[in-house]
């Protein structure tokens, strides 16, 4: 999915973050817009969604079940990771287990706030009420990795780090898209200089996993409740 959407997301990561220049800012929103939309999604508002694409019509009412396909993890372009507290560059392994550890994080997010309580169940095989999730993660920039070597040194900085997720609602029995959301998140920043490390980061990876899988969430019971007289 983020394969098949990369250049789509670095255009958006590149408005969000407000890098371009008004008029490029402009041309970039449209054309995100437009690649967004081109299968018939119209754009809806999402509270604490940056951008999301609906298809008229359809509901989210009829899905008690939910296929989460293995999450895929890119790391930002200009990302020039270095050990905390060191010169040396991390190990191809060391970005490796970064991103194998923040796609672990971010499906056990979605697994455990969907399976909270009744009535959805995190399955395997599609089914005619079986909603089908697709989560890339994006732009992954993390200040401070950390690989928890012997005698590493304390390093502090405002904030973990940011990403972007990109996601995708699909029925399972048709393939048809649901819906699209596209959004960043940075880490909390307390405005102070805090120790970064793993646990820190993860800590703060796992925060943000946790908010876009309430937002899915609510969604979720929004359209059942409202089958409801």
């Amino acid at each position: 999915m983020i394969r098949s959407m990369s250049t789509l997301v670095i255009a958006t990561l590149t408005l969000l973050v407000g890098a371009a220049p008004a008029s490029a800012a402009n041309e970039q929103r449209a054309a995100i817009e437009e690649a967004l939309s081109h299968d018939g999604l119209q754009k809806i508002k999402i509270k604490g969604i940056d951008l999301a694409y609906a298809r008229p019509g359809a509901s989210l009412a009829g899905y008690n079940k939910v296929i989460i396909d293995p999450v895929e993890v890119s790391f930002r372009k200009d990302w020039d990771p270095k050990r905390a507290g060191s010169r040396a560059k991390l190990s191809a392994q060391e970005r490796e287990n970064i991103r194998s550890g923040v796609a672990r994080i971010v499906q056990e997010e979605f697994t455990k706030t969907l399976e909270k309580g009744a009535p959805y169940k995190v399955v395997k095989e599609a089914g005619a009420d079986v909603l089908r999730l697709q989560i890339g993660i994006a732009d992954l920039y993390v200040n401070a990795p950390d690989t928890m070597s012997p005698g590493r040194s304390r390093t502090y900085t405002l904030s973990a780090g940011e990403m972007t997720l990109v996601g995708e609602l699909i029925d399972s029995e048709s393939g048809q898209v649901i819906s699209r959301v596209i959004d960043r998140r940075e880490a909390r920043n307390s405005g102070v200089m805090q120790l970064t490390n793993s646990v820190v980061n993860a800590q703060e990876a796992r925060a943000i996993a946790a908010s876009w899988a309430r937002i899915l969430r609510s969604r979720l019971d929004a359209a059942h409740a409202a089958k409801i007289p």
